[in-house]
């Protein structure tokens, strides 16, 4: 057997194998610390989530106003107006509501948290908590993943109201539609799964642009050149992993 194979594997697939275990080891015995990120958690929900809301709705306010218009000029002409309801439903809730703020979020949050972590990091705050005992992970990784994990479905639940609304008050203003008719197209194709597949979503987005946030963050070197790269990293990593993420629940879940 060749040298750079040991057990019938390349030593590549060896060494990532390796890796991943630390990564697995070091990840459970962070989530077990609970008396270390615990105490955290309520204030990184708020900065995550809170703090997040004026933003999401922005953004869901032009999204519904956007798919109203846009309905309204696809559907003329071949079918009812009443189809606009639908159409801005079905799709804030299950696609645009949990993505376009997954995007907002990984901009706003993922680049505030490897910002945050990578100045920690060069400024060598990080292994000062370790000298004081403190697990790195525990301390700043758990909290952090958490906090996006729980709040990023509550923000985009948020978005989804007010996205749904906002094409509500733009279809009966603005086209040659009825409240009544709005609803009907609105209960038209409703499922209660349009909702709860965009909030599963959502937690996974919140997950993974943390996560890339904190592990850029923590690998920043180079002083403040290299916390710029770092954050900058972050962001396009976590709008990556939206996109991945939303085409392997559209595939598992629908």
């Amino acid at each position: 057997m060749s040298p750079a194979t040991t057990s019938g594997l390349p030593a590549a697939s060896q060494g990532f194998i390796a890796h991943l275990g630390r990564r697995s080891i070091e990840a459970g015995r962070a989530l077990a610390d609970v008396r270390t990120w615990l105490p955290l958690l309520a204030n990184q929900m708020r900065l995550v989530g809170v703090d997040s809301v004026p933003i999401a709705l922005f953004i869901a306010v032009f999204t519904g106003i956007v798919l109203s218009l846009l309905s309204s000029y696809i559907f003329t002409g071949t079918v009812p107006l009443y189809f606009v309801g639908a159409l801005v439903g079905k799709t804030i809730m299950m696609e645009l509501g949990p993505v376009l703020t997954g995007m907002a979020l990984a901009g706003r949050v993922g680049a505030s948290i490897a910002a945050e972590l990578g100045t920690m990091k060069v400024t060598e705050q990080v292994d000062a908590l370790e000298t004081l005992a403190y697990d790195r992970y525990a301390y700043l990784v758990v909290p952090r993943v958490l906090a996006a994990i729980l709040m990023f479905p509550v923000v985009t639940a948020f978005a989804m109201g007010v996205g749904v609304a906002s094409g509500w008050i733009t279809s009966i203003n603005l086209l040659d539609l009825t409240s009544p008719d709005f609803f009907k197209g609105l209960k038209l194709f409703y499922r209660f799964k349009d909702i709860w597949f965009g909030l599963v979503k959502s937690a996974s987005f919140g997950g993974a642009v943390a996560l890339m946030g904190c592990l850029r963050g923590l690998a920043a070197e180079g002083g403040a050149e290299g916390v710029g790269q770092s954050t900058t990293r972050a962001v396009v990593l976590g709008c990556e992993a939206i996109l991945v993420l939303d085409a392997f629940w559209a595939l598992v879940l629908l």
